[in-house]
């Protein structure tokens, strides 16, 4: 195995690894601090920690179906970006370290979210931003991850696409 190799894998794993404990360590300290609906403020007027469970996915999408559809369907999504990442990772020749991070970002916040699907049936959010009466979707760690990393993947892309075509290769 090759040292460049080597060292993909082992942050791959790392990021990966420190985001899914960050996430389920934050999760698990909402469930035992706040009832559910319950939140107190950080920056009053902007920012509050609250204890919000949602059954579908970013935005509500899909809340309303029905919990065995939901279940199945979110777990085959999963399923499917964890294989789809891995073989990637695992058969591309990425030698940007950035897209290495953006793919573990991704991974992390896809298994995060998961880990909550199969214990409570739904993703527990608890980072509230809001101006006024207008609130953002509540969201956690592991969204804030997946969000990133694909950001992250989408700025990758899109400098590759101005790049002329000899230096892609």
């Amino acid at each position: 195995m090759t040292l460049v190799l080597r060292r993909k894998n082992v942050l791959f794993l790392a990021i990966a690894a420190a985001v899914v404990v960050l996430d389920q360590l934050t999760k698990a300290w909402i469930v035992a601090t706040l009832g559910v609906h319950e939140s107190f403020a950080v920056i009053g007027g902007f920012f509050n920690i609250a204890h919000v469970r949602n059954p579908g996915a970013a935005f509500g999408f899909l809340a309303g179906a029905s919990p065995l559809f939901r279940s199945l369907f979110f777990l085959a999504v999963t399923a499917a970006a964890i294989v789809l990442i891995i073989r990637y990772l695992r058969t591309a020749r990425i030698e940007n370290l950035s897209l290495v991070v953006s793919l573990a970002l991704i991974l992390a916040g896809a298994v995060g979210n998961l880990i909550d699907r199969v214990r409570f049936g739904e993703v527990v959010d608890f980072l509230d931003f809001y101006v006024g009466t207008y609130h953002w979707p509540a969201f956690n760690v592991a969204d804030a991850a997946i969000t990133t990393g694909a950001v992250v993947m989408g700025a990758l892309l899109l400098r590759r696409r101005k790049e002329p075509p000899q230096e892609r290769a």
